[in-house]
């Protein structure tokens, strides 16, 4: 079955998901010409999608979630020769990232991107082998909660030097809202969003999905794609 097929069939169940009230459908507000950037590169699935030409190398990325794959990471410093700045507190992403040969514009911390400044307990994913960690207890973790170091977005932004960010790319395990809240609170001046929602864990749900879009929509941002799946979002801000 080609990829084409499968994204049909992956966007039927998505509707069919969001008609029982079990998911979110949204359309893009706005066009855009897109690129899709990492993921498998055969199929393409897994990819992030960003807007075309609208990176260069002097431009500011932040890729908050890495886990075992900076394919995202990588093909961006190849195809624009941007910087990264990556963060991820998970033991095992460190243990992971330790182990691989990075180019020289990778740049790797391993702080929790947070909606306050401090320590911050996360969970290790119920499923064995998952190198994900969140900060919400559920059915989704398991284990006691390994403690790290949390930091707000405006508090990154600052440590770094930065008085914008060209490009966030987020899959934070469902920590997602309240950072959010507080990025829109801080004002902090984010161009791009690419953000993964997890509104299918129980302990969430669709509702805080659609209010952290509505949030970002009235503070000017617009979605630019919705993958096939429903759960990775573009955002441009207008």
């Amino acid at each position: 079955m080609n990829e084409t097929v499968k994204n049909v069939l992956r966007r039927a169940r998505w509707r069919f998901r969001a008609a029982a009230g079990r998911d979110v459908y949204v359309r893009p507000d706005v066009h855009r010409e897109v690129v899709a950037v990492g993921g498998d590169l055969a199929s393409g699935y897994g990819a992030w999608h960003i807007v075309a030409g609208s990176l260069t190398p002097e431009s500011v990325v932040y890729s908050v979630g890495i886990g075992d794959d900076v394919s995202f990471d990588i093909e961006l410093i190849r195809r624009f020769g941007v910087t990264i700045h990556a963060f991820d507190p998970t033991p095992e992403s460190q243990t992971w990232l330790e182990a691989q040969a990075l180019p020289e514009r990778f740049h790797a911390r391993p702080v929790a991107l947070a909606a306050t400044d401090g320590p911050l307990a996360l969970y290790a994913n119920a499923s064995e082998g998952v190198l994900s960690h969140s900060a919400l207890t559920g059915t989704h973790t398991r284990g006691e909660a390994v403690e790290v170091d949390g930091r707000r977005l405006a508090t990154l932004m600052r440590e770094n030097g930065h008085d914008h960010v060209d490009l966030l790319k987020m899959d934070v395990e469902g920590a997602e809202y309240e950072v959010l809240t507080d990025l829109l609170r801080s004002g902090a001046d984010v161009r791009q969003l690419l953000v993964e929602f997890h509104h299918r864990f129980p302990e969430i749900g669709p509702g805080a999905t659609r209010e952290a879009i509505a949030a970002l929509r009235g503070a000017g941002y617009r979605v630019f794609h919705v993958s096939a799946t429903g759960r990775e979002y573009g955002f441009i801000r207008t």
